[in-house]
């Protein structure tokens, strides 16, 4: 069983810490329990997500948004620059 990391309580993507086969179930460390059937083959070090995340919805990586999905991605999806534009650079309104 492969393994991914979850580094925030609020993040909706875990980084896988090993390769992973599509209909693998991955077993989710840190800030998370369980496990998540994976949708897609992805490589060491890149995201899927724990949850279903719908086009325009923000991806939370560090529990801050990292970019903004551009489809609708189920959970166990590979997240990448395929189905995400980034947020780098893009400060975040002041909340009040």
């Amino acid at each position: 069983m492969t393994r991914a990391i979850v580094l925030h309580p609020n993040d909706n993507v875990a980084t896988l810490l090993a390769d992973g086969e599509s209909g693998q179930d991955c077993r989710l460390e840190g800030e998370a329990d369980g496990t998540l059937r994976l949708g897609d083959t992805v490589a060491f070090g890149h995201k899927v997500a724990l949850a279903d995340i719908a086009a325009g919805d923000k991806v939370i990586k560090y529990g801050a948004p990292i970019g903004g999905a551009t489809q609708a991605i189920a959970a166990g999806q590979h997240v990448h620059v395929h189905n995400v534009t980034s947020h780098y650079g893009i400060a975040e309104p002041e909340q009040r």
